[in-house]
């Protein structure tokens, strides 16, 4: 009897605590997809491709390079987000990379613990794309008063989620 107790409770703090974490979670808002968002494709065998272009009208001497490498299936999502004034995707991290490209307006992204905006979007400083490695907190907003048209491609193990929805780190600092 004792035993069945002790199960019990461990199994009801494990619950407590899967519901606590989901409950503290702060989820997208004012985010929207087109119908046809996303787009997800599997890639059994991994991915391991190269190409190199001469971008020398003359002697081939400069050329263009890129490699996409991932071992092991692989599922690839194509995402157009629509993100409304005031909008947010929340705190959460990806298990993989992404690549970003705000096609209008300007995206606040704060990376946790220090919170600092950096803008991506036409006619920021920074661009209009950047590459979220993967991995780290952050949370994406949109502070203006124009809809935000932002597409990303991104690269994870398959099977697993795209995003994982996390607990703002330090709501005395970082905004929701």
């Amino acid at each position: 009897m004792r035993r069945k107790l002790i199960v019990a409770a461990v199994l009801g703090l494990s619950g407590a605590a899967l519901y606590g974490g989901a409950a503290s979670a702060t989820p997208p808002s004012g985010v929207t997809n087109p119908p046809w968002s996303p787009v997800v494709g599997r890639f059994q065998g991994g991915i391991d491709v190269k190409a190199k272009t001469d971008v020398d009208p003359g002697a081939a001497k400069e050329f263009w390079r890129v490699r996409i490498s991932a071992q092991g299936a692989t599922d690839v999502h194509i995402l157009e987000n629509i993100i409304a004034p005031g909008g947010t995707f929340g705190w959460h991290s990806h298990p993989g990379p992404s690549l970003v490209i705000v096609k209008s307006g300007m995206l606040s992204v704060y990376h946790a613990p220090s919170c600092k905006p950096q803008l991506y979007g036409p006619g920021s400083p920074l661009g209009s794309t950047f590459v979220d490695e993967g991995g780290d907190l952050h949370v994406v907003r949109n502070n203006t008063q124009v809809v935000d048209h932002v597409y990303v491609v991104s690269f994870v193990p398959a099977g697993f989620p795209r995003r994982i929805d996390k607990p703002n780190p330090n709501p005395a600092v970082c905004p929701n």
